[in-house]
């Protein structure tokens, strides 16, 4: 399995390999290790999802400030949130030739707040790397289509990201 990530930033224009640079936060996470990260995931969902041998995700690293503005303009909530999420595919979509042939299937993009992964990480405890995974492991269940509307919902969603952050060798608690 391929997985075609486009990790893109807003405040650097040439990254060095091993990290990703925001401003005054290193992003200890390369696009080779984010690239494997998902493709663990996606083998993991490999059954909720249509099976293709390439897939593209588009993964967005950036501030409070322009993740509030993606918040208002979307889901018409007007301040910062941590992760969305922005799905190409429709739940239960109809599998097309297009789909099933050889080009990659774009599932979406995932937009990160750093700033807000910063401040989770220290609530939690834990390093900013794992924030992040856990954030780029809840917007993937989006861009395939979980969701948590309710308590039941969202206890599914939590133990389904927990059990993808421990096929990368992170382990959280979820509680």
């Amino acid at each position: 399995m391929q997985v075609e990530l486009y990790v893109e930033d807003c405040f650097y224009e040439s990254p060095p390999a091993e990290a990703v640079n925001l401003g005054e936060a290193e992003i200890p996470i390369s696009t080779e290790i984010w690239s494997g990260w998902f493709r663990r995931w996606l083998e993991i969902l490999q059954p909720d999802i249509s099976p293709k041998s390439i897939y593209e995700i588009g993964l967005r690293l950036t501030d409070d400030a322009e993740i509030q503005a993606l918040n208002a303009q979307y889901r018409q909530q007007n301040k910062p949130t941590d992760v969305l999420s922005f799905a190409t595919l429709e739940v239960d979509f109809p599998e097309t030739q297009e789909i099933s042939g050889a080009m990659p299937l774009y599932l979406g993009d995932i937009v990160i707040s750093v700033d807000t992964a910063k401040r989770q990480a220290q609530q939690q405890e834990h390093s900013l790397a794992t924030e992040l995974a856990w954030l780029a492991a809840h917007g993937l269940l989006h861009l395939l289509g979980w969701d948590h509307p309710d308590e039941e919902t969202e206890t599914r969603m939590l133990k389904q990201q927990g059990i993808l952050l421990k096929a990368i060798g992170i382990a959280i608690d979820i509680e």
